[in-house]
């Protein structure tokens, strides 16, 4: 199995914590350059720290905010006239606030339409030209299990998400020729700080303890536990490989089974 990835480049958003890590952290154990972006430097700083380098390469960091699309562009573009091609791109940005979808101002929909759609649309646009030259493309978007069901109390995520799964599959079948994936990873409940979070809010609004709720999800996961980081970059670093080149526009579940539909 061809799982290579020396002389391949990755640009990892929100690659400072998180999927966005674990994934920068596998890819980088397969032999590809790394470029991880987000928006603090401190952060940036002690994941870079965190790569492998046992094949020889160099790894980078870009400051940018994924919600400013242009500012992105523009940055990721002098990295890109400087260094040469990206040949992977991961698109992962922040979940978006919680709440009930009815409560939400209409200026947070448009703030995470521009963050996740946006931003990997320009991106997209900017590095596909250079994938094409090299005949070599990975387009890899962490998004969300509620692609496939919508989760309660997640009324903006639930919305970005399923925009970004369909640009993702009208993408794939425009691109798919010139040997250039297009596929989308779903996190189930994995044990990040994201996911700490929102355990805790939801304590706060039932009056319960947060790990009376962490309790209550597991027990619907059919796998009995949370999942944890690295399993998640994993599978998502293997859509990135050439034994992956026949996987294209398609939802990839990692939640243990929880999701209901196949």
């Amino acid at each position: 199995m061809n799982l290579n990835l020396i002389n391949k480049t990755a640009l990892v958003c929100g690659g400072s914590q998180g999927l966005g890590l674990a994934t920068a952290k596998e890819l980088a154990l397969l032999g590809a350059t790394i470029i991880l972006a987000s928006r603090s430097q401190d952060k940036l700083t002690d994941a870079l720290q965190q790569l492998d380098k046992s094949a020889g390469q160099q790894h980078y960091l870009l400051i940018t905010d994924l919600s400013v699309p242009e500012e992105t562009r523009i940055i990721v573009a002098g990295w890109v006239q400087q260094y040469g091609a990206i040949h992977i791109l991961v698109n992962n940005a922040g979940g978006p606030p919680s709440g009930p979808l009815i409560d939400t101002h209409a200026d947070e929909l448009e703030k995470a339409f521009h963050t996740h759609v946006t931003t990997s649309h320009l991106l997209a646009q900017l590095l596909i030209p250079g994938m094409q030259k090299a005949g070599y493309g990975r387009i890899i978007n962490i998004l969300s299990t509620a692609v496939k069901q919508p989760i309660n109390g997640l009324g903006i995520s639930n919305t970005v998400r399923a925009a970004m799964a369909n640009w993702a599959k009208t993408l794939a079948n425009e691109i798919g020729h010139a040997g250039i994936t297009v596929n989308n990873v779903l996190p189930g409940f994995t044990n990040t700080a994201r996911l700490q979070y929102l355990f805790t809010k939801q304590a706060i609004d039932q009056g319960k303890a947060p790990a009376d709720i962490e309790k209550n999800i597991v027990s619907n996961i059919p796998a009995g536990r949370l999942g944890e980081p690295e399993e998640f970059g994993a599978v998502a670093a293997f859509l990135c490989t050439p034994a992956a080149a026949y996987i294209n526009g398609v939802n990839i579940p990692v939640d243990g089974g929880r999701t209901g539909g196949l």
